[in-house]
């Protein structure tokens, strides 16, 4: 069931990654891990960051990829992509969590994480400490009708909650929610 709403004025942000620049340094990273620390700033894991670099030095690849939707099932997409002569699984570029892989959970509970764009500050952090400017922050203005859909929450909701168990994202929710 969809709930239709008014057109409303929404800011999408963006995160633009120029891979020519990127040197691999994972500053973006270290800087995200610790901003999602509970309590803010407490510790370093990069397997808590919402953005991920894929590394190949020998070859001077550097890719920063950051986190996007939960999806339920596998993707069907198996496509190759070729940099400078290295072959990459589509997978590798894929920002969303899904449950083929370990990207972008939660370390200690596996639940789906996403790129939240540090809320609360004024630009994504990563953006912010990217030393070569890979990273760029880009909000713009759309217009949009909004819609609920309610039975889509409810089964992304239910699935989380088969998968992983109530009292797993009640311990997550409440992690996330205490105060600095």
């Amino acid at each position: 069931m969809a709930v239709k709403g008014e057109k409303k004025k929404k800011t999408v942000k963006t995160i633009k990654i120029d891979v020519d620049k990127c040197n691999g340094c994972r500053a973006c990273e270290m800087i995200c891990s610790a901003f999602h620390a509970a309590p803010k700033y407490s510790s370093n894991n990069p397997a808590r960051s919402r953005i991920r670099v894929i590394r190949e030095p020998l070859r001077d690849v550097y890719v920063p990829v950051y986190a996007g939707e939960y999806t339920q099932a596998e993707c069907a997409g198996r496509d190759k992509y070729t940099i400078d002569g290295k072959e990459y699984d589509e997978c590798a570029f894929c920002r969303a969590s899904c449950p083929s892989r370990d990207e972008f959970k939660e370390p200690d509970s596996g639940l789906p994480i996403k790129c939240d764009m540090c809320e609360g500050e004024e630009e994504p952090l990563c953006v912010k400490w990217c030393l070569v400017d890979a990273l760029s922050y880009e909000a713009r203005e759309e217009e949009v009708e909004e819609t609920v859909e309610q039975e889509v929450l409810e089964t992304g909701l239910e699935s989380l909650a088969n998968k992983y168990g109530m009292q797993k994202i009640m311990d997550t929710v409440a992690r996330m929610s205490q105060k600095d």
